[in-house]
């Protein structure tokens, strides 16, 4: 048998590296996921070398290499990257040293490691088979096409990952209660390949994470929110959130999420089922290369649901289950529950905005031309509305407010031509308004009189405070309201 693999930049800084070292008199082998995707048929992203140079020899190597920098990332566990740079482009190759792991004590790393000249010796360190096998590069073979031929012969497997691979299986080398003992974040990972090529997890693999999945609260949390985030951005979300399930880590890695199992919804509204059946359709539709915010939206816009959980009153005839204030308590779950993952502030705003804002659709075609405005200028709205379609087709599946609102999205003026607001607290001061409580409110009705029309100054944005709040140092509650 033989591949064809495209000759990509970073496949030909990866063949260079390996050349450097094989010229020095060590053996260099591409390694890991690289090999699998080769295997897969799956353009390779990442190229990474184990070789039997030692980390301060792979140093004294590449520091003679014009053009070339290197970096003792985990110099202590025998890793090197190695950076290069071809027409402008950043690339960067991971050189490990074979290596022989030492005890795990705190279920993340060894506590030491003892470098190897055998190859196979540090295969069966790693986790998975399918993850497990190498290629020599010398034995790529250039098509004069832009590909690469690659021969059977290339490939070396001591672990049985080409025969998983092909049984459509995810298995750990070696013992899997040993595996995920040393890394428990290797459960996780276990379920984000198993989803992302479509593969079964091997049944003793299984159940050695349903044994172990309580111990995943030993994983930073950083960690944890990183995983989790790729399982939503790789395209297979629905998959990877059913694994996570069926392994028991759900409800240890996400509580909250877990909680919308068996939570009824209303089947005029949801004829698909309970509040998790409904996420589920909804990560069904995130497509790979979503971004963070937008899939996490995804999957937390209802998680105000099951603590706001309300059935039928049987005193009324026809009262259906009902969320009252699902969308305030889901933020606030939410809050929390992005604070203890350790998401940026940016991120956080943009996932809680997603939260606040996706009930909101309800009423486009009833706003007022000054909320519609502010609606649609929400930042990033085009992911309220991928949000609000996917609501609607995992439930009902009634676009017609979807269609209203990007359909004046699309003709509202763009951001460069939107005019200034007339009236700031500046204005304000300027006009003899001290600070208060109210200038929020006073700087609103401007900006509300503004968006419809119905002001073009900033004199005639005074005047209208005048009007609706009193002259500055009279009472200024609205006149409305007075």
């Amino acid at each position: 048998m033989e591949w064809v693999l495209r000759d990509t930049a970073g496949l030909q800084a990866a063949r260079l590296v390996a050349e450097r070292l094989t010229a020095a008199g060590f053996a260099a082998y591409f390694a890991g996921g690289a090999v699998r995707d080769l295997l897969l048929g799956v353009l390779a992203k990442d190229f990474d070398v184990a070789t039997n140079a030692r980390p301060h020899e792979v140093l004294r190597i590449f520091s003679a290499v014009p053009g070339v920098k290197t970096f003792a990332v985990g110099a202590h566990f025998g890793v090197i990257l190695v950076v290069s740079e071809q027409d402008g482009e950043r690339i960067e190759t991971e050189v490990a040293t074979f290596r022989h792991d030492g005890a795990y004590l705190d279920g993340r790393r060894p506590e030491a490691v003892r470098f190897s000249l055998d190859p196979r010796e540090d295969v069966l360190r790693r986790d998975f088979t399918i993850n497990g096998m190498l290629l020599d590069p010398a034995l790529l073979a250039d098509a004069g096409d832009g590909s690469v031929r690659v021969p059977e012969a290339a490939v070396l497997d001591f672990v049985g990952g080409r025969a998983d691979l092909s049984a459509g299986i995810v298995r750990t080398i070696g013992d899997p209660d040993q595996r995920f003992a040393e890394d428990k974040l290797r459960m996780l990972r276990c379920i984000r390949f198993a989803a992302r090529l479509d593969l079964r997890i091997e049944p003793q693999t299984l159940a050695a994470m349903r044994k172990q999945a309580t111990t995943i609260v030993q994983v930073s949390h950083e960690r944890v929110r990183d995983e989790l985030t790729r399982m939503l951005t790789e395209g297979h979300a629905r998959r990877a959130f059913e694994l996570l399930d069926e392994s028991g880590l759900l409800p240890q890695v996400l509580p909250e999420v877990a909680k919308m199992k068996g939570v009824e919804q209303p089947p005029e509204y949801h004829p698909e089922g309970d509040v998790w059946v409904h996420t589920l359709l909804l990560l069904e539709k995130l497509a790979a290369g979503a971004s963070c915010e937008l899939a996490w939206g995804f999957l937390l816009h209802d998680v105000g649901k099951p603590a706001t959980f309300q059935p039928p009153d049987p005193r009324k005839p026809g009262d259906r289950i009902r969320f009252n204030g699902h969308v305030e308590v889901g933020m606030r779950i939410a809050e929390v529950l992005l604070n203890r993952l350790r998401f940026s502030n940016d991120e956080k705003a943009q996932i809680l905005s997603l939260i606040q804002h996706h009930m909101q659709f309800g009423d486009v075609k009833a706003m007022k031309e000054s909320t519609l405005k502010r609606f649609l200028r929400l930042p990033k709205f085009e992911e309220h509305l991928a949000l609000h379609r996917a609501d609607c087709l995992s439930s009902h599946g009634d676009l017609r407010l979807w269609e209203f609102a990007k359909h004046a999205y699309e003709h509202d003026e763009p951001p460069a031509a939107r005019p200034k607001w007339l009236v700031t607290g500046r204005e304000l001061i300027a006009a003899g308004y001290k600070p208060g409580v109210d200038f929020k409110e006073m700087l609103r009705a401007v900006e509300d009189a503004q968006l419809e029309g119905r002001i073009a100054t900033a004199e005639e944005g005074i005047e209208l405070i005048r009007r609706s709040f009193g002259a500055p140092g009279e009472d200024r509650t609205p006149m409305k309201h007075r």
